[in-house]
């Protein structure tokens, strides 16, 4: 009974998962009454109506009968009234906080990235963001409830026997205790490393299938599709045999629970039987063992449930409850009073700075200097490994610095960090595109981002970036961009990433490599137009490792190569 109320009692200090999964009591106890309800209903519902049909049989007065028979009626009613009630109350509870589980999963998940998550499978990742977050559900649908319903309703039901007939009452609970124990550790023998398999089976299947439709066209060209298909059929096979493994454990405990139920009414029959009862009186109590082992069925269940739970809960925490790496930046508080910034100061300016990514022993990029104004150009260049990517990641504060660093002469580090993200926008080497038209993928940069965007603000972004006419040859603002952008070019993704900033309306603008996928002879046109479309009252940060096309005026940091930066 100590370990049915240790699973029953909500996690709060072994899993923070699982603790953010359990609604509050408020709106978990309503789920929870009409649940003990709904039990205690099927419980007098079958002893009653055994004892109606014995008395029935004796031929009283039909007043005699008339409370029987409404009672039957009453709870034949109230069990699957009280059923839907439980049903609606505990799982509008469960999705509500599922809901919010998800929402900070999610938030606790984003400053791990970049960085932080690098050594982990992006199947994995998304198995655990998505299917073990699902399944956190069940701690309060299917582990929480029936652990305390049972224990209520079975306390309940042995003790009101027990002060018929203290015998039946002590054989029913020691058939339980029995029974009950060997159903639980039998199916927890057969299933517990099956359940725990569980989640890792799950996650190599979504690998395999994100594998198999992000990387298509590498596939097929290199005719590697067949066996990527294999690999998938192996994962499906895997988790299928998993599933199956649970499912014995579980069938073979309602069965251990059924042949105990049966038992325990003949031993309450040859108990009952000559003990002074009424003939109707016997009948109820004979009965009783089978529905109560009915509703005690749901422990097992529950049991085996808890166990996928907190396997799921323990690969939550795993990803999003470990300490950052020093090299993630973490918010600052965001109550402190933030300095206005000063006028004329530099938009930026670092000193000696130094940047090092998570599990690096050397900075990627060390001894920095510059300063930048409104309305001028940085550009930053060096060969490939030389840092550039690494010092854009730190202008934007997804990755820790040392050194000094400065937004108007206000330092970084007692800024938000969504402060400076207001400040300083990236477009990134590689652009990410969504699935969707040309309209969603510019709206959400705006202030405005779950509005009906303005079309005439995104028409005027898109002819600032030249990409005006190329949409309205196509289908306008409703031009679908396809998955990761695959139905545009380098170079238009490259100026929708711009069009972004723009309406992000980001005083510093760092452009990360934006002729990395364009073809050499339109690199130059291509840088042309995307500084050009910068309003002049705006800060850019130009990154690149290439040379700058003659006519364009900027300051320039040269960055030194790896094997120098080594010496």
């Amino acid at each position: 009974m100590n370990r049915l109320l240790q699973l029953a009692r909500p996690a709060r200090a072994t899993s923070p998962a699982l603790a953010r999964a359990m609604p509050p009591r408020s709106r978990r106890l309503a789920g929870l009454g009409f649940g003990v309800l709904a039990d205690g209903s099927v419980v007098a519902l079958l002893a009653l109506s055994m004892w109606l049909i014995v008395r029935a049989a004796e031929q009283p007065p039909i007043l005699h009968l008339t409370f029987a028979i409404v009672g039957v009626r009453a709870f034949a009613l109230g069990r699957a009234a009280f059923r839907y009630a439980d049903r609606l109350a505990s799982h509008d509870a469960a999705l509500a906080q599922l809901a919010v589980l998800r929402t900070e999963t999610f938030r606790r998940l984003i400053p791990r990235v970049p960085g932080a998550i690098e050594g982990s499978a992006r199947g994995d990742v998304l198995a655990r963001l998505v299917d073990d977050v699902d399944q956190l559900q069940d701690q309060p649908l299917r582990v929480w409830q029936p652990l305390v319903t049972s224990a209520v309703v079975v306390g309940g039901t042995v003790a009101v026997v027990a002060f018929v007939s203290p015998a039946a009452g002590l054989v029913l609970a020691l058939a339980l205790i029995l029974g009950g124990g060997a159903a639980i550790l039998l199916s927890a023998r057969l299933s517990a490393r099956s359940d725990r398999a569980l989640s890792q089976a799950r996650a190599a299947l979504t690998d395999a299938l994100l594998e198999r439709f992000a990387s298509a066209e590498t596939l097929q060209v290199f005719g590697a599709l067949g066996m990527q298909r294999d690999r998938i059929a192996a994962a499906e096979d895997a988790l299928g045999a998993i599933q199956r493994k649970s499912a014995w454990g579980a069938g073979l405990a309602a069965a251990i629970l059924s042949g105990v139920a049966g038992i325990a009414t003949l031993v309450v029959m040859t108990q009952v039987s000559g003990a002074g009862h009424s003939a109707p009186a016997m009948a109820a109590l004979i009965i009783v063992p089978t529905v109560v082992f009915e509703v005690f069925g749901a422990v097992p269940v529950a049991i085996a449930a808890s166990r996928r739970v907190r396997e799921s809960a323990a690969r939550i925490d795993a990803l999003i409850e470990v300490p950052l790496p020093a090299e993630i930046p973490i918010d600052r508080a965001p109550s402190a009073e933030v300095a206005d910034p000063v006028p004329g100061a530099p938009l930026i300016q670092v000193s000696d700075l130094a940047v090092r990514h998570p599990g690096a022993r050397y900075p990627a990029v060390s001894g920095v200097n510059f300063s930048l104004h409104a309305g001028h150009t940085l550009v930053v260049r060096g060969d490939s490994g030389a840092g550039k990517s690494t010092l854009a990641l730190a202008l934007v504060r997804l990755l820790e610095y040392g050194g000094r660093y400065t937004l108007s002469e206000r330092d970084v580090r007692t800024l938000p960090i969504a402060e400076v993200r207001r400040t300083v926008g990236l477009c990134e080497q590689t652009p990410h595109l969504f699935d969707q038209d040309l309209r969603q993928n510019l709206a959400f940069a705006m202030d405005s981002a779950g509005q009906d965007p303005d079309d005439d603000a995104l028409w005027a972004v898109l002819e600032r970036v030249g990409l005006a006419e190329w949409a309205r040859g196509r289908d306008g603002l409703d031009t679908r961009l396809g998955e990761r952008g695959a139905l545009v070019s380098g170079g238009q993704a490259q100026r929708i990433a711009l069009a972004r900033a723009l309406l992000g309306d980001f005083p510093v603008i760092v452009l990360d490599e934006p002729t990395a996928n364009v073809d050499p002879d339109r690199a130059d046109a291509l840088l042309r137009d995307l500084l050009g479309a910068v309003p002049s009252d705006r800060a850019v940060v130009l990154i690149t490792h290439l040379a700058l096309p003659t006519g364009i005026t900027a300051a320039r940091l040269e960055l030194p190569a790896p094997e120098d930066r080594a010496r």
